[in-house]
């Protein structure tokens, strides 16, 4: 409700997808947020967007990413989307992970935010890399099936990580703890892609379905992954190749 109606009073003409479906009627005035952040506002805007409308924006919202893991205490899985698209395609995201650093003592700082713009580049994290020739694959831990375990075993793994969230999944890749998150099943939404598919699109990462094709988040798109999510931060191709045909097969985008 903060999220999704401090953003349409604010942008009224916006067009915002929720995981969540909100309640009819007035919203308390203390969930609204209208502050604005200060350090980004003084980034440029890309040229390519500076004639953009309100109105030819659609934002993808997921309030609560890896709900199983946080309903079980695994704080770190935990991540709010929000993704901001363009023509169907993905270019502004912020991952907050609200419980970064839970567990790093009474004087850490607890949460961040992680953000980017296609054209600009990603922010609130430092980019790292797995080392080189390591496979280490990052996939599901609470929605595995055959076809999941069969992707990830045909791409060689050096080591399999089973987490929560996509948005932590892309965290992953980005700080060098996976090298590529393979998840050949729906079940993931558009929501849960549009906001890390561009923090990993403006490192140099891609993100695709199984079969390889972009992802799609014009309004009138239906909100299942139904083809599965193949991402990479290097090496995208190496990944992409190693997807058996029976996988592809059984996962019609």
């Amino acid at each position: 409700m903060s999220i999704c109606s401090s953003l349409a009073r604010k942008f009224p003409r916006l067009t915002i997808i929720g995981e969540e479906d909100l309640p009819p009627g007035e919203v308390d005035q203390e969930l609204i947020e209208d502050g604005q952040w200060e350090e980004i506002l003084k980034q440029p805007c890309p040229s390519q967007y500076s004639a953009i409308k309100e109105e030819d924006l659609v934002v993808w919202v997921d309030p609560l990413d890896g709900t199983k893991e946080y309903t079980e205490g695994l704080l770190d899985n935990v991540t709010v989307l929000i993704g901001i698209a363009y023509e169907g395609k993905a270019i502004a995201g912020i991952i907050n992970q609200p419980y970064y650093n839970y567990q790093a003592g009474p004087d850490a700082v607890l949460g961040r935010t992680i953000w980017g713009v296609l054209g600009l580049g990603a922010f609130g994290f430092q980019l790292k890399e797995v080392p080189a020739g390591k496979h280490i694959i990052t996939t599901t831990r609470s929605h595995s099936n055959k076809l999941v375990t069969d992707c990830v075993a045909a791409m060689n793994p050096d080591n399999v990580l089973r987490v929560g969230g996509a948005g932590n999944k892309i965290i992953q890749l980005i700080e060098g703890k996976a090298s590529a998150y393979v998840f050949a099943s729906p079940g993931c939404k558009k929501w849960d892609t549009c906001a890390p598919e561009v923090i990993l699109h403006a490192v140099g990462g891609k993100l695709t379905d199984i079969h390889g094709n972009a992802l799609q988040y014009n309004k009138e798109v239906k909100h299942m992954n139904s083809a599965g999510v193949l991402a990479a931060l290097r090496n995208y191709e190496y990944y992409a190749s190693r997807v058996p045909e029976s996988v592809k097969s059984a996962l019609t985008p």
